[in-house]
């Protein structure tokens, strides 16, 4: 074996995930992947998902591959380091390691210190072909855009890539390469409905500074909507999923391209239950029923706070009441929605927090997640609170989820005020449906925490 695609997500060693299980594929490794096929290039994937890392192991041992291309990101950061360090011994050949992923963009000199032979930054398909190539024949790597190495314990960056500007020239993702029905199996067995992945574009052209545009960039780039519209027919028809998950940040940022999928995906009766991410500014009646009448059940829409000043100093570009305003239609028009929420942002205090609550009472989405907010490497947030930081954990063992910052308030009040939004949001979601010995309950809770924060301001 020549080049073996992996990465180091184990379901079995996430306990938050065995209580969720609703895993999807390395879509992005698949993506590569196929672009190699296509370039006449086997290559085999060893999909860690359902597997463990003895099996993994095992599984190279036996193999020999000469090149070993991982993909990382911020949570599995930590088991491609391990991984990575076992490899590294002559039980394994020393195969050639190349990473990829979001998390390498920034962490150029860790991970290869770390023990990664290069690193492929940003997008990952040509580059990968090109290094490829240039690893196997021994020819010179110095020429390849898009990679880090070191030489002489220095770190050489190449000049940055190219990204795709068309991206009808991407080969579909090498789904074939992995067991894909024990993804569907999963999703049956415990949710009673199976659920894939698909993506339409890569990139986003929004700012918002606690996010990392790390690989494609901040960049809007879209696959023209016939060509997505025959990959959900070659799904349907092969795995006859239940549903669809659009991977997309910003699912209707163009409502002309919406316009053209909605067409197609009526041409050529394509129609499968789906749900997607979007903002709030690019919703409207038509957009709504327009995404109806394609099947989608679900919208995420964003909003992260409550508090208008909040959402400005994250220049998310916004108006919370239009985001209400939007959740409240698509619940209106029979379609779901679930909301992004974050407390402990830079500057937020107990009354930006407080209009958040009151922002979740009023919006009423199907479902809502809630963090602590924490700077990701890269960011814009992390360039501004650098400074300020006061954990900054080993970089090998931890992840930026660890990190913390000089805040508003202590991380102990945040962790409290997170119990806080939610209890206060389910006594009001369950007085509604009249469950009074639920809203009471969560109410008393909701008492207690309020009673508590005080105390947790400075610690």
């Amino acid at each position: 074996m020549s080049i073996l695609f992996t990465h180091a997500y184990y379901l079995s060693d996430d306990p938050k995930e065995q209580k969720i299980m609703k895993p999807y594929p390395p879509l992005g490794l698949l993506y590569v992947s196929g672009y190699l096929k296509s370039k006449n290039i086997s290559n085999t994937v060893f999909d860690s998902t359902f597997s463990s890392l003895t099996e993994q192991l095992d599984f190279i041992l036996e193999n020999k591959p000469k090149v070993i291309c991982i993909y990382t990101n911020l949570m599995t950061k930590i088991e491609v380091i391990k991984l990575m360090k076992i490899l590294k011994s002559e039980s394994y050949h020393f195969p050639k390691i190349v990473l990829g992923g979001p998390d390498v963009t920034y962490n150029v000199e860790n991970y290869l210190k770390a023990g990664a032979d290069f690193l492929v930054i940003g997008e990952g398909e040509e580059t990968t072909f090109e290094l490829y190539q240039a690893i196997i024949n021994n020819s010179d790597i110095h020429q390849i855009n898009g990679i880090a190495f070191l030489e002489n314990n220095q770190v050489i960056q190449t000049q940055a890539r190219t990204k795709f500007k068309e991206l009808d020239q991407l080969p579909l993702p090498n789904r074939e390469a992995i067991s894909m029905q024990k993804y569907l199996d999963t999703w049956k067995n415990n949710h009673g409905k199976s659920s894939m992945t698909i993506s339409t574009q890569r990139g986003c052209p929004y700012t918002c500074k606690w996010c990392s545009t790390a690989v494609y960039g901040q960049s809007y780039r879209r696959r023209p909507a016939h060509l997505v519209v025959e990959e959900m027919k070659l799904l349907k028809e092969k795995y006859h999923p239940d549903a669809l998950w659009f991977v997309d940040d910003v699912f209707t940022v163009s409502h002309k391209w919406l316009t053209e999928f909605h067409s197609e995906v009526i041409k050529q009766k394509a129609i499968i239950p789906f749900e997607c991410i979007t903002r709030a500014e690019r919703l409207n009646d038509e957009i709504l029923q327009l995404l109806k009448e394609m099947g989608c059940f679900r919208i995420w829409i964003g909003a992260e706070s409550g508090s208008q000043k909040i959402i400005d100093l994250m220049d998310r570009r916004v108006d919370i009441n239009h985001v209400k305003k939007m959740i409240q239609d698509t619940n209106a028009i029979g379609i779901e929605t679930g909301t992004f929420v974050m407390v402990g942002y830079p500057e937020e205090t107990i009354e930006d927090i407080n209009k958040t609550i009151t922002y979740l009472k009023e919006a009423q989405p199907t479902l809502y997640t809630i963090t602590i907010a924490y700077p990701i490497k890269g960011t814009s947030l992390y360039n501004e609170i650098e400074d300020k930081i006061t954990v900054q954990p080993e970089w090998q063992t931890s992840t930026d989820r660890e990190i913390d910052f000089e805040r508003t308030y202590s991380r102990k009040f945040y962790k409290y005020a997170v119990s806080k939004v939610v209890n206060e949001v389910e006594f009001s979601r369950n007085w509604k449906q009249k469950k009074y010995k639920k809203a009471i309950f969560q109410k008393s809770k909701s008492f207690v925490l309020s009673c508590m924060l005080p105390f947790f301001k400075s610690l």
